[in-house]
């Protein structure tokens, strides 16, 4: 009897993501009962939101390719000790703000080749020079601060060139001058954890591979990069935009972002493709229209496209690649690329309404 009152087992009560899936079938069966059109509408949209950028820009388009050759040059760059001798350049000035100067060589990376190669070569630097967590968070900050690619800073000098700007003192301002200042502010506000590293507690960074192997596994390494973690993290933030404009909550949200940047001096149509699609695209087309828009509109732009931007590399790149190459996690490192984003946001605003009077 003892035994068989033993063998009975207390029932488990029901958890709270249980709760929440049964409310989704619920939902689900309601959905095919009443508008059965409606989920395969919702795939539908976010299939045909995905596809375009999945498929056409990644796998067949230029930029899957150019991701591929950017950590292809990137590693031959660190084979030659390209990265070595960065960091002895840039120990004095990160002595200054008591950094470890392993900070500063995303951004470096980023402005030469790739945002996407920039964090899979630079992310395991940090961790090997012994960056904090808090280190490695302001790299993700201050490489989110210049162009993800050498086109669109092409693109950007030539709209600037059409309103016959300062084009130097721009750049300089909008590209070299964040690499000091943005470390510094966080430092002194945000993250604390942080301290400058001599040259000679510092490992070395070039690797004693082979010329052909560092080649070969640069492009294997490259390949992996695109179609484990960029193809899927850009599919998975575009079926969501997919989903919510097919709902009908985009509309609002893109209204949102129209005022938003025409309240600090951004055009908004380059500045919505920037961030939402390519700030690439929309210095494009921005070159080909600046000699009709008001120079503030035209000098915001290029400053919001000389960044990080669009949000699928915010939000989904940056995190799936820095949480595979440091000690972030996902969060942590999708919530210092954000920071990053609004810091970015905001210079494009201050240097268009404030500086454009000292620029032309």
């Amino acid at each position: 009897m003892n035994e068989a009152v033993a063998a009975i087992k207390p029932r488990r009560g029901i958890r709270k993501i249980e709760i929440i899936g049964m409310i989704l079938v619920g939902l689900s069966l309601l959905g095919l009962i009443v508008n059965p059109g409606f989920i395969s509408g919702i795939f539908d949209a976010m299939l045909n939101k995905a596809f375009p950028i999945m498929v056409q820009v990644f796998l067949t388009g230029k930029v899957g390719v150019a991701i591929i050759i950017s950590v292809l040059i990137g590693r031959i760059l660190e084979r030659c000790g390209f990265t070595d001798a960065l960091m002895r350049l840039l120990l004095p000035v990160t002595r200054l703000i008591k950094i470890n100067s392993a900070v500063l060589v995303p951004a470096v990376y980023n402005i030469l080749g790739d945002i996407n190669a920039a964090g899979r070569i630079a992310g395991p630097i940090l961790v090997k020079a012994g960056a904090t967590k808090d280190e490695q968070k302001i790299a993700i900050c201050t490489m989110v601060q210049s162009q993800q690619s050498f086109s669109t800073f092409m693109f950007c000098i030539v709209a600037l060139t059409a309103i016959k700007a300062k084009v130097f003192v721009i750049i300089l301002i909008s590209v070299f001058a964040p690499l000091l200042i943005v470390p510094a502010l966080l430092k002194l506000t945000i993250w604390r954890d942080t301290k400058a590293v001599s040259l000679e507690d510092m490992p070395s960074f070039t690797p004693a591979t082979g010329i052909l192997p560092t080649v070969f596994g640069a492009a294997r390494e490259g390949a992996e990069l695109l179609f484990l973690l960029i193809i899927p993290a850009v599919g998975v933030i575009f079926a969501i935009i997919g989903a919510i404009d097919y709902i009908g909550l985009w509309k609002p949200i893109e209204s949102g972002l129209t005022s938003l940047l025409s309240a600090l001096s951004i055009d908004p149509k380059s500045g919505i493709v920037t961030i939402l699609a390519s700030p690439t695209l929309a210095t494009a087309q921005l070159k080909d229209v600046a000699t009709t828009l008001s120079p503030e509109l035209v000098i915001g732009s290029v400053v919001l496209a000389a960044s990080g931007f669009p949000l699928s590399v915010i939000l989904g790149q940056i995190p799936a690649i820095w949480s595979d190459a440091t000690d972030l996690n996902h969060l942590e490192a999708m919530g210092a690329a954000v920071l990053g984003a609004v810091m970015r946001l905001l210079t494009a605003g201050l240097v268009a309404t404030v500086l454009t009077r000292f620029l032309l």
